[in-house]
């Protein structure tokens, strides 16, 4: 008599079957997010361009908005002329600045500050190491 047993095929998978999740260090995270603000509308074309989904791309401008996505950077500098000294009006109108004007500071993680352009210096740097972070 023929047996009459039931011996199902079983596959077994591993993982080193499977592509291997990507690992991105954040100096990478940081230039392909920095990539994505460049021109219109250019987050999806640079996801596909790095092989990366769009909301993963997404989650990384949130990060960098944020300031939570920080890679050792080269310091950037803005150039400063030093002139003579301006006449004293021009320094008593210097320093009668009306209420409304204000500083806007962009700071190296993404963060903006807009103080009052009278603001103590002192208390901006303190200000500033605290919002910096650094």
């Amino acid at each position: 008599m023929a047996e009459l047993t039931f011996r199902p095929e079983i596959e077994v998978l591993s993982a080193a079957d499977g592509v291997r999740r990507r690992h991105w260090s954040d100096a990478d995270k940081l230039r392909i997010v920095e990539e994505s603000f460049v021109g219109h509308r250019q987050a999806s074309a640079t996801a596909r361009r790095h092989g990366i989904s769009r909301s993963l791309l997404t989650t990384w401008r949130r990060r960098f908005r944020r300031g939570e996505l920080v890679a050792m950077r080269t310091p950037m500098f803005t150039p400063v002329a030093v002139a003579a000294a301006p006449p004293s009006s021009a320094v008593e109108a210097a320093r009668t600045a009306s209420p409304e004007d204000r500083l806007e500071i962009v700071l190296g993680n993404g963060r903006r500050l807009v103080v009052p352009a009278d603001v103590d210096p002192q208390a901006l740097a303190r200000l500033l190491l605290v919002i910096d972070g650094r």
